[in-house]
């Protein structure tokens, strides 16, 4: 680097953070991603209007904030997950790149900006997602709760998923969501309980599974879904024992893919699965009782929610 009005040349400096969190020195397995990873860039004029949508109206995905690799896709066919309360989170989850510090105040006309895009593209099924705000009493509950009325006035017929953080473990933040009826309860459990204390350190595995089960037991006619990453250092043994403690409180749809490192500053891979390993774990899903599984090295939880619900609702007509 060189300094203006100066022949003098520096060392660059290496970046320490990333997004609020500190540079990690570890790596992961050599040799890069494999060949079943590699997703083509994201392009199509049903991208780039759904793009353009998201910008004038200062709206926020998780779909970019986590650098999904299924984004262009998705946004193809013009389904999107929209992320409410803010670019910025309060923890600092070792594997999410969404950014950690602290938020700004929530923007009341969100739900309305939120309704009216989903309204404009016409969606019939939308994903309403958001960061952690452990700055606000009720976690950001009303908020969800704001969107999906605000979004049922404009689109009646339009079925709205939630996946929502554990609000701190607050039930009366849950009931406050629940009260707004969302067709799709979602909780990810993210990973296996050996690993919470290093990948997920402001969550609690036991409180991710109480969240499930009480929303269940609230509104058992509305299923609840959950996901979970692997190749961060699990067993096969504590994989099947979190399916287990999933179905053990009612959880209807599972999602299961890759975790990979969004940067130098997250949690590394431990090791890439091969889809056979994926379609065996699905087989192990269902064979616990799960009502639809999505399993696959880009599965992510939003992925293809539409037909996740559609399907698990076709397996319960047919299970009665």
């Amino acid at each position: 680097m060189t300094i203006p009005g100066s022949t003098t040349t520096t060392a660059a400096v290496p970046a320490t953070f990333f997004r609020g969190r500190r540079v990690r020195p570890d790596t992961g397995p050599a040799g890069g991603k494999p060949r079943w990873l590699k997703v083509r860039a994201p392009g199509g004029e049903g991208y780039r209007r759904l793009k353009r949508l998201m910008t004038e109206q200062s709206l926020h995905t998780v779909c970019e904030e986590a650098n999904c690799p299924n984004i262009g896709e998705c946004w193809h066919h013009g389904t999107a997950t929209f992320m409410i309360l803010g670019g910025v989170c309060t923890r600092a989850c070792a594997y999410c790149n969404v950014e950690h510090g602290q938020p700004g105040p929530v923007d009341e006309t969100e739900p309305t900006r939120i309704a009216e895009a989903v309204r404009t593209l016409d969606l019939k099924y939308v994903v309403i997602t958001s960061v952690d705000r452990d700055d606000l009493q009720d976690g950001g509950a009303s908020a969800f709760a704001a969107t999906i009325t605000a979004t049922r006035a404009l689109s009646p017929d339009c079925h709205i998923e939630t996946l929502i953080p554990d609000f701190g473990g607050r039930a009366a933040s849950l009931d406050t969501v629940l009260g707004a009826a969302p067709d799709v309860l979602n909780h990810n459990i993210e990973t296996v309980a050996r690993l919470y204390r290093e990948a997920r350190p402001g969550g609690k595995y036991r409180r991710a599974l109480e969240l499930l089960e009480r929303a269940h037991r609230a509104r058992p006619d509305a299923p609840t879904k959950s996901g979970l990453m692997v190749g961060l250092g699990e067993t096969w043994d504590e994989l099947r024992e979190t399916l287990t403690d999933l179905r053990r409180v009612e959880c209807g749809i599972l999602t299961i893919g890759q975790y990979l490192r969004p940067s130098a500053a997250h949690l590394a891979v431990a090791r890439y699965y091969h889809p056979d390993e994926f379609a065996a774990l699905k087989q192990e899903a269902l064979a616990l009782g799960f009502g639809h599984v999505e399993s696959g090295p880009l599965v992510r939880s939003s992925y293809h929610a539409h037909e996740q619900a559609e399907a698990f609702a076709a397996g319960s007509t047919h299970g009665l």
